[in-house]
């Protein structure tokens, strides 16, 4: 089974794909990742690799007959990858050089162009889960691309909030924010020339920064050699800080945030929506966990344990000793 089933309370569509219950357990002492595996390269740098078990694909199956008039179903058409970061099996992105995170860059790039020429992919949504805390069993370093067959409701709300803004405004709503942010400077945990890191003044996550592009653009590709170069330090930059600031390996959920594809109903898109990255780190002190439990959970109700303007000084002498100790 993998198929989409609408919510008509949200207006949604929920991922159904109940063959991924059926994935084995990998033997301890075996990593598909890993050279000499048999499922990946002797030797690659960076490397695509398809979803064994994807709850999208270019060819899926016809839904299961579960649905009704009311309750619709749609195929999972769509593209599931898994991007690997490096060949070495411990391997953190703090730990590799800028040179090959720019590969890295590079290929998120290359992947964002291809599937956009898919008509049926709507968004396409790049992003890392990192740790037991967010449920990550396999530790060799890797991140993910989806390219969903609709615009998923967080992300619509979000560029209709971008276009309501730029409408009434005349102004990119995130170029805004980083205005704001460097104007107040409190969140700020660092920059470069091309992107900068900052707790948003909102975030409901204790250590949740984003890197938002300084120019305004909305996606990889529009991104000079040099911008790849500055986005890949400031990846370095930002995840060597987290390991830092707890002498840790630092769970996260990362997601990278660009203009959706072949969605003519938001028109002028790239005027209005800005790149950026958002982290959802799950600590709120080096050994306690926020959970989001039932208000956060049932009522969208977004709530912060901890005050960003005290975590922001946190994070920036966290960098400081990043910084002296990767010179």
């Amino acid at each position: 089974m993998a198929e989409l089933r609408w919510n008509p309370l949200l207006r949604d569509w929920t991922m159904v794909a109940a063959h991924r219950q059926n994935r084995p357990d990998m033997p301890k002492d075996f990593c598909p990742f890993c050279p000499g595996s048999g499922k990946v390269p002797q030797d690659y740098d960076v490397f695509k690799y398809d979803n064994d078990f994807p709850v999208l694909s270019p060819n899926p199956p016809e839904p299961d007959d579960v649905g009704s008039a009311f309750y619709k179903t749609r195929k999972a058409h769509g593209k599931c990858e898994v991007i690997l970061y490096s060949p070495e099996h411990n391997a953190s992105l703090c730990e590799l050089p800028v040179e090959h995170l720019k590969k890295l860059v590079d290929l998120w790039t290359e992947r964002f162009v291809e599937l956009s020429r898919d008509e049926e992919i709507k968004y396409i949504f790049i992003f890392e889960n990192r740790g037991k805390e967010v449920g990550v069993t396999m530790p060799h370093p890797h991140g993910q691309i989806y390219g969903y067959p609709y615009i998923p409701l967080k992300l619509k709300v979000e560029l209709n909030s971008a276009r309501s803004y730029f409408e009434e405004n005349q102004q990119c709503l995130f170029c805004k924010i980083v205005e704001e942010e460097e104007e107040m400077e409190v969140r700020v945990i660092l920059d470069n020339e091309d992107f900068i890191v900052y707790l948003p003044f909102f975030t409901d996550y204790p250590y949740g920064v984003y890197i938002s592009a300084k120019r305004h653009m909305s996606n990889f590709t529009q991104f000079t050699e040099g911008e790849k170069i500055n986005f890949a330090k400031i990846l370095k930059e930002t995840t060597g800080t987290f390991d830092t600031l707890f002498h840790k390996k630092f769970p996260y959920m990362m997601g990278i945030y660009q203009n959706p594809v072949n969605s003519p109903e938001y028109g002028n898109v790239q005027d209005y929506y800005h790149f950026h990255v958002k982290f959802y780190p799950p600590l709120r002190a080096e050994n306690s966990i926020k959970y989001n439990a039932s208000s956060e959970t049932g009522a969208w109700a977004a709530a912060n344990p901890r005050s960003l303007e005290e975590t922001a000084v946190e994070l920036r002498e966290a960098y400081k000793r990043f910084k002296e100790k990767d010179l």
